[in-house]
């Protein structure tokens, strides 16, 4: 079973940082596109960022130039570093996987994705 767990989610203040991680079950991720989503209450899921099988990355326009996307294929994690934090960010962060794909991009699209994580809660309030 395919597995991925998020971490790293917690209570910070605006303008502050916090780094998410994703941690996959499979043996490696040489193969699979990566993407950070996030929901917070009365929204739709968003896409906020996503990584290709060969690093290749995308971002939503909210967190352009504040998150950063990064993945270790040896350590099989997938990271969400995130910067001068804002109220807004505030939702339930998820991470998903399109396994074995052979787009060398990625799309920020929830219904491309088949495999997800059971969420983090990021808090960003004073």
């Amino acid at each position: 079973q395919f597995q991925l767990v998020e971490s790293g989610g917690g209570l910070v203040q605006p303008g502050g940082s916090l780094r998410l991680s994703c941690a996959a079950s499979e043996f490696t991720l040489d193969y699979d596109t990566i993407g950070w989503f996030r929901q917070a209450p009365g929204k739709e899921r968003e896409g906020v960022s996503c990584i290709s099988s060969i690093s290749s990355s995308n971002y939503a326009d909210s967190v352009k130039g504040r998150f950063t996307i990064s993945r270790d294929n040896a350590k099989k994690m997938v990271y969400l570093q995130m910067n001068s934090l804002k109220p807004e960010d505030t939702a339930v962060y998820y991470c998903a996987a399109h396994r074995l794909s052979v787009l060398r991009l990625c799309l920020l699209d929830k219904d491309w994705y088949s495999y997800w994580g059971q969420g983090t809660q990021v808090t960003v309030s004073s």
